[in-house]
């Protein structure tokens, strides 16, 4: 990502992060009458983080060198900023300070050790996969692959999570949340661009997505920011129907940029006999890798 565009990025999210607050949810007073900008004036985000408006002036304009850790929690406080944000706002700095800087993970790793194809192999009553932070599926076990099957019947290989959600016309059906599951992509998809800003594979991706896809633009545009941990997710598979899961995903410390993401359903919920229907309905119930990826 070149310099002028990691500026552009920290400019931009600190502009539309001050723009959602207002005084009064800063505890600023507010003299009324008409306000040239949503949210907060850079004066009042300098105000709140205790440095001076030129000072903020120019860390928002992208120049953040010599910015130390106690700047950034000001600006954290200051702007609301939740953990992710804070990572996120982190990791926009170190790219502009640290051009060449080489990553501490591989985003796009495509490579599956064989002791992780066994762990999913061992979920038999879950469905479970391993992505990398580009979104790609590397590896399932039987369940996952009957789970995601319209997601994983892709004519690009590795399936594609993000091009599924907003290439594929399958997504807004199986997805009963499309509008939130489609949020979150774009979220992390934009916190691992900070993260690894000479990922050129990354960048063709969100080029693809931002011209194939109105949503996908609206979305990247507005900055936001995610990380996929865990919560419920529901489905509307086309063999069994609705399913409320649990999900998790679980990074891998020994491959960094991998995640495990398991769904499960509570055993007493009328979804836990939909999931073990879907189980029963696996041919010889075998485990199953994407196009061989797994080591």
């Amino acid at each position: 990502m070149p310099a002028d565009t990691v500026r552009e990025d920290i400019r931009a999210f600190l502009t539309s992060r001050r723009a959602r607050i207002t005084p009064k949810e800063a505890g600023l007073p507010d003299f009324g009458g008409r306000r040239q900008v949503a949210g907060l004036r850079r004066s009042e985000v300098a105000q709140l983080a205790a440095i001076s408006v030129e000072y903020y002036t120019r860390i928002e304009r992208g120049n953040v060198g010599g910015v130390s850790e106690d700047i950034l929690d000001a600006l954290v406080g200051a702007l609301r900023l939740d953990d992710v944000e804070r990572a996120h706002l982190a990791a926009l700095v170190r790219a502009a300070n640290s051009p060449h800087r080489v990553p501490d993970r591989d985003g796009g790793a495509s490579h599956v050790r064989p002791s992780l194809q066994q762990i999913l192999d061992a979920m038999t009553g879950a469905a479970a996969f391993v992505r990398n932070a580009h979104l790609d599926i590397l590896a399932t076990n039987a369940l996952a692959r009957a789970l995601y099957a319209e997601a994983l019947d892709s004519d690009e290989q590795p399936p594609n999570l993000a091009r599924f959600v907003f290439r594929d016309p399958r997504a807004r059906r199986f997805y009963r949340d499309w509008e939130g599951i489609a949020h979150d992509a774009v979220g992390s998809l934009r916190a691992e661009a900070a993260r690894t800003p000479a990922d050129t594979d990354l960048a063709d991706l969100i080029d693809e997505l931002a011209t194939h896809s109105a949503e996908f633009a609206m979305g990247w545009d507005a900055h936001d920011v995610e990380y996929y941990r865990s919560g419920r997710q529901g489905f509307r598979h086309p063999d069994v129907g609705d399913l409320d899961l649990d999900y998790d995903a679980l990074e891998v410390p020994a491959d960094p940029g991998l995640t495990i993401v398991t769904y499960t359903a509570v055993p007493t919920s009328p979804h836990a006999a939909v999931l073990a229907r879907l189980a029963g309905s696996l041919p010889g119930g075998g485990p199953s890798e994407v196009q061989s990826q797994g080591g």
